[in-house]
């Protein structure tokens, strides 16, 4: 049944449907909603709430949960997801899966609670050391929202990876109407936990699960950092998610995701206005990110418009994907600076005049 619900408490929602036992997390505008919601609602549900005493604290907090075979969460905005970074990537080398939302805010530094999509960098390549990817989900309404959370768990616990979702300040602090789907079952193709997780104890042969993360000799930490590619390219081969809107014919193709691809939504009606073909493609994962996907979309596009709400940042993937082979144009707005539909239709008939 639909709802009218705030983004962080609707995502907060989701998470606990999904199976989430446990929520560790620090108070950060703008997703606070979330740790208050989750304070009362997972304790409600027979869960476990920690407000730890730090972002390291509470990355740290989801670390044990998740290497005892839990679902466990935890949320922040970017300056707490970069203190978090170190237990991220001990997270990723040690296999253990775990969920992470980020409600992007603006920066760098404290900068501004208003909306940003200026993590973007931070999400897909990480701030952690060492070979890893952080497979990451970018919605752009809250019903694809709720929607997503959901698969993240499964995401992590299929692969055992942490897995990141980002929403921008707007997105989480909206309203709108969703149907969260309750007592979600988890994807029957994901191992059992049982097979890796520490719970103490010894198995009937008397040996005990181990979760390593350090290699002393070279040779086998290379061989696990290879097998680690291996399962990062799974990822790649299995989980990209993109949508592609109107983009056969288009003079002018945007690039966008979020709040900025909700805002593109009306630039295309103005195109459509004034004869102008506009399409669209929005990464819903922006790692792993969808290359094959945005080069066949632009095939016959004039220009490609790269819009975000960071400088130049989801540009880096557009480029890598289009290979030099059309003109990319760029349309931001940042910091808390909504991008304007009208802005956004004037730069894709700049784009589409000068590509001619």
């Amino acid at each position: 049944m639909k709802k009218l619900m705030k983004g962080n408490e609707a995502i907060a929602e989701a998470a606990i449907q999904a199976g989430c036992k446990c929520y560790f997390g620090y108070p950060i505008t703008p997703q606070n909603e979330v740790p208050e919601y989750m304070s009362w609602r997972l304790r409600e549900m027979g869960g476990v709430f920690k407000q730890a005493e730090s972002e390291v604290a509470s990355v740290n907090m989801v670390y044990g949960a998740g290497a005892a075979g839990v679902r466990a969460m935890t949320s922040s905005s970017g300056l707490g997801i970069a203190l978090m970074q170190e237990g991220i990537t001990n997270l990723a080398s040690t296999q253990v899966p775990a969920v992470f939302l980020n409600v992007m805010r603006g920066g760098p530094g404290l900068g501004t609670i208003q909306a940003s999509q200026a993590d973007y960098n931070q999400m897909t390549r990480g701030g952690g050391n060492g070979d890893y990817y952080l497979p990451t989900y970018a919605p752009s309404t809250l019903q694809e929202a709720c929607d997503l959370i959901q698969k993240a768990f499964d995401t992590a616990f299929k692969y055992r990876t942490p897995v990141g979702v980002m929403v921008d300040a707007t997105i989480g602090n909206m309203m709108e109407s969703v149907d969260i789907k309750e007592n979600v079952q988890p994807d029957p193709s994901i191992p059992d936990v049982n097979e890796w997780c520490i719970r103490g104890g010894r198995r009937e042969d008397g040996s005990v699960h181990r979760i390593k993360g350090l290699f002393n000799v070279p040779e086998e930490c290379e061989a696990f950092n290879e097998e680690l590619a291996k399962k990062y390219d799974k990822i790649r081969e299995n989980e990209v998610m993109v949508d592609i809107k109107d983009c056969e014919g288009a003079d002018v193709v945007i690039v966008a995701y979020g709040t900025t691809a909700r805002i593109a939504k009306q630039t295309m009606k103005l195109g459509k206005e004034n004869g102008l073909k506009i399409g669209m493609v929005r990464p819903q994962t922006v790692w792993p990110f969808p290359y094959d996907e945005l080069r066949e979309a632009c095939r016959d596009a004039k220009g490609v418009l790269c819009a975000e709400m960071a400088i130049d940042q989801l540009l880096q993937d557009v480029k890598l994907a289009l290979e030099g082979t059309k003109p990319i144009a760029t349309y931001h707005r940042l910091s808390g600076v909504m991008p304007s539909a009208n802005d956004m239709y004037d730069a894709c008939v700049k784009l589409a005049k000068e590509a001619k």
